[in-house]
């Protein structure tokens, strides 16, 4: 059967693919692929329509052959377009995964790095190596060569937390590519922070707490929400397509919410298109660590299969998206992606004592999301959609701090975790790619500031605040800083359609106001995720701006994606709009964060702004009655329900 527009990729179509490949003379014994995923269909597709399927593949060659950028339309079997990069210019493909046991293989056998460990009098064997990408700073022999830098760490059991036990003043520059150690920095023997992490042992666990009692949540007739075609989802009057990217993760297509008789588009897209890990120790072993999650490590591959009771609770829906290992073939992540109800608490209240009228009604949201795994951090990716009208997005930080080894305490930079053991500051910053299409028309942004009012003539009291809008016409005059001392939001309205009042239809982003990039201007990282200085960007839409840092950002030098899109400076009034929004968290670890962080959480939300012509939840049914219950004081409603 033919697939729909936005049906996940199958593990047959990645099979086609790779054989056009090799028929094309572009996929041999010593080609990997970096990368493949399905392009998306041009701006406003029906799910109905019939157009072709095409691939983007980044293809390298382990035997030194120049990259390729590859198009493969699989509808009309055949490669569309092959581009060769110039990684000087480009950037170099993202990393992966057989080059992660790669650097430490490498080093196991270079003298240099056998020299250090052993005048710290470490076993080779006992040492762990974080394969780490490289950045781009003063070394211009590393310009269009494959870098990884490496940090170590020892290991003293099998069921040891490595993590516990850096080798500090020790650092490594591999060439992946040619499998050779360019130089290994060995700044002075640290001492190695000696007590355990090792988060399961009873010495730090203690007896397991025996006081909770269970928590079932049952739906005995099955939850409300349907799939069709895969991953086509309607559930209380939303509807999308959710889709998945090695890269991006989860990517939401054609969020619609039914009104009366009229299925409404809000978003044609949603995505965390890149999550950059910045950290801000200058000591040379670590001020090159900046880590781009998603561009150079691709956080979709790394997604967890996800198990019932542990990461999901409920009545679970899962859904299995394939990806494409290094060598070309299908990849299923087994229960990649978690979608369940769940309740959430109060929706509307009001017991009103003219009408005598006591009214609640309870909220729920349709929950989609997925793990990833990144090294020592683990990231939950959560999209919300809730019964109002609002769209939610949550990512969750838990996992391991990166450690370093600090034995005169703490630093400027890093926080003591236990005796001799730091964590050096960092921030989490992600980009949401939103693709407006409100009513299926174009947008335009203004920015909402609330606004205290002087004394006056008209205010004699003092009482008096109102609010400005100021339109953001061009995509230079659309970036912005977040300011939550005047509460600012953005509204991005279609001008073309509007509610019963006349004014035109809109949602409205909340930021949270949390701290943007902090390195200085003018660094390399500054350079590299200039889209981490602003909360917000917006630009007019093209099919190939796809990511905020452009589409290589591994060693790249910086000023690709959004920086270079803005110089044109094109009108963003009454066009087709993609906003750019930088969220993240500022992490100064804690004692509690260690030996594993409990999960923090940052996000946004956007919410209708007269997009709907009233309430869109007067016809949300009153609470069941359960069995015991006396919320309607023994008054039936006639209805089954109480609390109406």
């Amino acid at each position: 059967m033919r697939p729909t527009p936005y049906a996940q990729q199958r593990p047959e179509e990645i099979d086609r693919v790779r054989e056009l490949l090799a028929e094309a003379g572009h996929f041999s014994t010593t080609t990997r692929m970096a990368y493949l995923g399905l392009i998306d269909p041009p701006r406003g597709t029906t799910p109905e329509a019939e157009i072709p399927r095409r691939f983007r593949v980044f293809l390298l060659d382990i035997a030194g052959a120049a990259p390729q950028d590859v198009v493969v339309d699989l509808t009309a079997e055949a490669v569309e377009s092959v581009i060769e990069l110039d990684t000087t210019a480009t950037g170099e493909l993202p990393v992966m995964e057989e080059e992660f046991e790669a650097v430490e293989e490498i080093l196991s056998t270079d003298p240099d790095w056998l020299a250090a460990l052993d005048r710290r009098g470490l076993d080779v064997a006992a040492v762990r190596v974080a394969p780490l990408s490289a950045g781009v700073f003063e070394y211009p022999e590393e310009k269009g060569r494959r870098i990884l830098r490496g940090l170590a760490f020892l290991q003293k059991h099998e069921a040891d937390s490595a993590w516990a036990h850096p080798i500090d003043g020790l650092v490594a520059y591999v060439d992946i590519t040619h499998r050779a150690v360019d130089q290994v920095l060995d700044l002075g023997i640290v001492p190695i922070p000696e007590e355990h992490g090792n988060y399961t042992d009873p010495e730090l666990t203690g007896p397991i707490r025996t006081t909770q009692r269970p928590i079932e949540i049952t739906q005995p007739q099955g939850p409300s929400f349907t799939v069709t075609d895969g991953n086509h989802i309607e559930w209380e009057r939303w509807s999308l397509d959710v889709g998945f990217d090695m890269r991006e993760g989860l990517v939401l297509h054609n969020i619609s919410f039914d009104d009366g008789e009229r299925r409404r588009r809000i978003l044609d897209r949603a995505a965390i298109a890149e999550m950059v890990v910045p950290y801000g120790d200058p000591s040379p072993v670590r001020s090159w660590q900046n880590y781009f999650d998603t561009g150079e490590y691709l956080v979709g591959q790394w997604a967890n299969s996800l198990e019932l009771g542990c990461d999901c609770l409920g009545e679970i829906t899962y859904l299995s998206p394939w990806v494409v290992t290094n060598t070309g073939q299908p990849r299923q992540i087994r229960n990649g992606i978690c979608m369940h109800e769940e309740d959430w608490s109060v929706l509307s209240k009001h017991t009103d004592l003219w009408s005598g009228v006591a009214y609640t009604r309870r909220n729920r949201r349709l929950v989609i999301s997925f793990f990833t795994t990144v090294g020592n951090y683990d990231y939950g990716f959560y999209w919300y959609l809730y019964l109002d009208g609002t769209i939610e997005f949550e990512a969750k930080a838990t996992g391991i701090v990166f450690t370093s080894a600090i034995p005169d305490g703490p630093t400027d930079f890093a926080s003591e975790m236990a005796p001799g053991l730091g964590a050096p500051f960092h921030q989490h910053l992600f980009s949401a790619r939103l693709d407006f299409a409100l009513d299926g028309g174009p947008g335009r942004v203004e920015e909402e500031d609330a606004v205290r009012l002087p004394i006056s003539e008209t205010n004699p009291r003092g009482n008096a605040f109102t609010r400005t809008r100021t339109l953001l016409a061009t995509e230079q005059q659309a970036v912005r800083d977040a300011d939550q001392s005047v509460g600012r939001t953005w509204v991005v309205s279609n001008p073309e359609s509007t509610n019963r009042l006349g004014e035109p239809v809109g949602y409205k982003l909340h930021p949270v106001g949390l701290p943007t990039l902090l390195a200085a201007e003018g660094s390399s990282i500054h350079r590299r995720a200039t889209f981490a200085s602003k909360a917000l960007w917006v630009t007019q839409h093209r099919e190939d701006e796809r990511y905020p840092t452009g589409d290589f950002p591994n060693q790249h030098s910086g000023g690709a994606g959004i920086p270079e899109w803005i110089q044109q400076d094109r009108s963003v009034d009454g066009e087709q709009l993609v906003l750019w929004h930088t969220f993240g968290l500022t992490h100064f670890p804690r004692v509690e964060d260690w030996p594993i962080m409990p999960v923090d959480t940052v996000g946004f939300k956007l919410r209708p702004e007269g997009f709907f012509d009233r309430s869109p939840v007067l016809d949300v049914p009153a609470p069941a009655r359960h069995a015991g219950d006396d919320c309607c004081a023994g008054e039936s409603t006639g209805s089954g329900g109480c609390c109406s």
